[in-house]
């Protein structure tokens, strides 16, 4: 994977403004904040985004790949202003479930999810370098 970053650009700040990458592409659909068994143990925004950061490992796993194939993140929330309160502890948990791995990332304030009480949804594409 290369980092795409234009010299006269200031850094970004958690994600990358681009990336380029050779290999097996992986698409993990949106994955929200209930367990295996589609069921909400809260709801907290950020206990939420931890259980679906931690859906999208368990589904990148599922073709060996591991959060830093991550090329691509699409955040899906229905709060904007608590997304923004809250940023300390969403790098927090971020950190925590995915480590210091930082793809492309667009960030989407939606009216609802279809799930009525989730409060944000993730969809991640990564790619897995071919092993030669």
């Amino acid at each position: 994977m290369k980092l795409l970053q234009p010299a006269e650009w200031l850094p970004p700040k958690g994600y990358a403004n681009g990336i380029a990458a050779k290999g097996t592409l992986v698409f993990v659909g949106g994955q929200i904040g209930w367990n295996g068994q589609q069921q909400f143990a809260s709801d907290d925004f950020i206990a939420q985004t931890r259980q679906a950061l931690i859906n999208v490992v368990a589904v990148l796993r599922e073709a060996n790949a591991l959060p830093e194939h991550m090329v691509r993140m699409t955040w899906y929330i229905v709060d904007r202003d608590e997304y923004v309160l809250r940023l300390k502890e969403l790098g927090a948990v971020y950190r925590e479930v995915i480590g210091r791995n930082f793809p492309t990332m667009s960030c989407v304030e939606v009216s609802r999810l279809v799930e009525l009480r989730a409060k944000v949804e993730i969809e991640v594409t990564a790619v897995v370098p071919d092993i030669l």
